[in-house]
């Protein structure tokens, strides 16, 4: 999560009950694995002493802020959010490096073309028999 991130402010009254999802990313921050992914991210922990809510704030590699409602926000949700738009950020950097445009648009007449499926074939024997001159009985069936 943190290689998607060149900071991460945390803020919390001690003392507020809603601080949970605050602890728990910053508890997910320190994970040996999060550092080892961006040792450089600065993660920084602002312990409040007013009645200002839990907040995360966060500043991805290419520089965009956003701040998450920790009060309302579990920090796996939080994590989630993180995780995919670092993957749309890694996206775009692809795009870019390959020297296409970015963002992609498809244009309308592409999206009104029917989809035509997809042809697959399956075809199997299937036999059950019984030893020592039993009864033997065999079928084949496909799907097409």
């Amino acid at each position: 999560m943190l290689k998607f991130l060149s900071k991460v402010k945390i803020e919390f009254n001690a003392l507020d009950p809603r601080i949970a999802s605050c602890m728990e990313f910053l508890a997910q921050c320190n994970a040996p694995k999060a550092k080892e992914s961006n040792p450089s991210c600065q993660v920084q922990v602002k312990r409040r002493t007013d009645d200002h809510p839990p907040q995360i704030s966060v500043t991805f590699v290419n520089g965009v802020e956003q701040t998450y409602d920790a009060t309302t926000t579990p920090a796996q949700n939080i994590r989630t959010m993180i995780l995919e738009k670092g993957q749309y950020l890694e996206t775009e950097q692809m795009f870019r490096e390959a020297g296409e445009k970015w963002p992609v648009i498809i244009p309308d007449e592409e999206l009104k073309q029917p989809f035509l499926g997809i042809k697959f074939g399956l075809c199997s024997r299937v036999g059950v028999g019984v030893g020592n001159g039993g009864a033997v009985a065999e079928s084949e069936f496909s799907i097409r």
